[in-house]
């Protein structure tokens, strides 16, 4: 049995590894920094409380994606989030073209944001997002496509009206 100390630094190692990648899937569902620190919290006290066991490294990274996942989903259909109103945030880029594109993505609908944010930044194969995500593969890939398609569409309207 671990003790209190090797726990705590087991937990430590994970939130090290995976801070990233847990807060951007959560800042690409929520498009704001408090409701993705909410979420990034509950997901590392849900790795704490469950002190589940990995086969390999790639299984750990997937189980901090879908408990990401279902943390997001879980935020959007709580009764205290559908009598908010979101603020916008001031968010510093060091170019014009990385607003740009940070702003078309975030504009997308939350299915293709999730999926462009994991095939993008994260680097997962279209395979392994449709595992993550509990769907199936060819919804992934048209939701990618669409995703493409959206975005394309608004960055050249920024560039002829912009």
């Amino acid at each position: 049995m671990d003790t209190v100390d090797e726990r705590a630094d087991t937990v430590l190692k994970m939130i090290e590894r995976y801070k990233n990648t847990v807060f951007r899937i959560a800042f690409a569902y929520c498009r704001n920094r408090s409701d993705a620190d909410d979420i990034f919290q509950e997901v590392f006290l849900r790795y704490l409380k469950a002190k589940p066991e990995f086969s390999s490294e790639e299984h750990q990274k997937a189980w901090f994606v879908r408990v990401t996942v279902n943390c997001c989903k879980k935020h959007f259909l709580s009764s205290w989030y559908r009598k908010t109103m979101p603020i916008d945030e001031d968010i510093s880029f060091e170019t014009a073209e990385q607003s740009d594109l940070f702003y078309a993505v975030m504009d997308l609908p939350v299915k293709y944001r999730i999926v462009v944010h994991l095939y993008y930044y994260e680097g997962y194969k279209i395979k392994q997002i449709a595992d993550m995500t509990r769907q199936k593969e060819t919804t992934v890939a048209t939701q990618l496509q669409r995703a493409r398609q959206l975005l394309k569409a608004r960055l050249k309207e920024e560039l002829i009206y912009g």
